[in-house]
């Protein structure tokens, strides 16, 4: 037995044993309040455990290890449903930002470390109401004042804001460059005066995207990420990590076997639909297209444990996961019938073909929207010749709104 086949046994007995108490039927009937506390003293017994910061730096409560075995244990954390979703944009995403550009070391130490343990949760403060996946065209505002900085705009489809302590912004602080010079890059305190979070409902039910204003929002220059300016290129890296935190082969729907249950129990024609070659050629297209996209996950963790940074393919993995994940949904739709119409809000995605098919969309959005990442594919991979934008060079205040 290899490292990793021992270290996958060893998260998946701890696993077992902590199931009973943060696995999926022990939250049943919880308040979003209650599946919080719980979702705190998980993450707080993964620090303990030593499952918590896997492939991160022991200077910061991590583990030290590859970036496979941080793959290991989240694909058999998966199957547990265990309550990790609050953490999933403040470890996933955040977080690494503030270990990778934070000024003061020590500071950073500390909330790195009291994320790990679940005493803190940060968000992504990205996307905007008038930019949509134009993360250049955002219209926040951050003006010198005084020593610091004063924020002032509005942010929309945060993830967790309404729980998050800290957040990570871009804001544009030069109206008079063009749209990606004159971004810069920080934290904000979730609690500061002048922020106000509003969380919205989505079709799925769950409400855990929000609407976030800055009205005089104070920043001290430590709160910077980023030289005045070049905010952009700190936030393109973060989008690089977010393209492989935000999919997975099976774009966080139902796995296949799944699938292959549902068409032995359903009928076609009098038949179970596993007998129809129609059922079986996307059965097995789909696992190809899966077993490729793990292998180029498999490549771009090598690639960071060998110090180099991911490239364009996590676009490749999230556009197809996700799309396939809403098709393979669709049908499976299909394939019940009348009993496809039934919803259960409090089902888990993972396992509910309509809570699957329902929650695709915001999938589709989050990291980029598709639009985006063929975009990235086309350029960056296939190495064909950008779009016309006719406004490139172009300061951003001449911009038509």
């Amino acid at each position: 037995m290899n490292d990793l086949d021992a270290y996958r046994e060893k998260a998946r007995a701890w696993l077992e044993s902590v199931a009973p108490t943060f696995g999926k039927q022990a939250r049943e009937g919880m308040s979003e309040d209650e599946d919080l506390a719980t979702a705190r003293a998980y993450q707080r017994a993964k620090f303990d455990a030593g499952f918590a910061g896997i492939n991160w730096d022991p200077e910061f409560g991590g583990q030290g290890l590859t970036p496979l075995h941080k793959v290991i244990f989240e694909q058999e954390e998966m199957t547990f449903a265990m309550p990790n979703g609050y953490y999933g944009v403040s470890l996933g995403i955040s977080v690494p930002v503030v270990m990778r550009f934070a000024q003061d070391r020590e500071w950073a130490r500390e909330r790195v470390i009291a994320a790990l343990k679940g005493e803190e949760i940060w968000c992504q403060l990205f996307s905007e109401p008038s930019g949509g996946s134009d993360l250049a065209g955002i219209r926040t505002k951050a003006e010198p004042d005084g020593n610091g900085w004063k924020l002032n705009g509005q942010k929309l489809w945060t993830t967790w804001a309404q729980r998050s302590d800290y957040g990570v912004i871009i804001a544009r602080n030069d109206p008079n460059l063009p749209k990606h010079k004159g971004l810069t890059f920080f934290w904000v305190d979730m609690h500061a005066p002048g922020v106000t979070v509003r969380p919205f409902r989505l079709a799925a039910g769950d409400s855990h995207v929000n609407e976030v204003f800055f009205d005089d929002v104070k920043l001290t220059d430590g709160q910077r990420f980023s030289p005045v300016g070049e905010g952009f290129k700190t936030a393109m890296a973060t989008l690089m990590i977010e393209r492989y935190t935000a999919s997975d082969p099976a774009g966080f729907g139902p796995p296949l076997d799944h699938f292959v249950e549902l068409a032995r129990e359903c009928e076609m024609g009098g038949r179970p639909a596993i007998e129809d070659g129609r059922i079986r050629s996307i059965i097995a297209r789909t696992y190809a297209m899966r077993s490729g996209l793990e292998a180029i996950t498999t490549r771009a963790m090598r690639m960071m444990e060998a110090g180099m940074e991911p490239g364009p393919e996590g676009s490749l993995n999230k556009l197809v996961s996700v799309r396939s994940r809403q098709k393979l949904s669709e049908l499976a739709i299909d394939l019940m019938g009348s009993l496809g119409l039934a919803w259960d809000q409090d089902a888990w995605l993972k396992e509910d073909w309509v809570a699957s098919w329902l929650s695709a969309p915001t999938m589709r959005i989050a990291g980029g929207a598709d639009e985006m990442l063929l975009n990235t594919i086309a350029e960056k991979i296939l190495g064909l010749p950008q779009d016309h934008r006719p406004d490139k060079g172009i300061p951003f205040n001449q911009i038509p709104a």
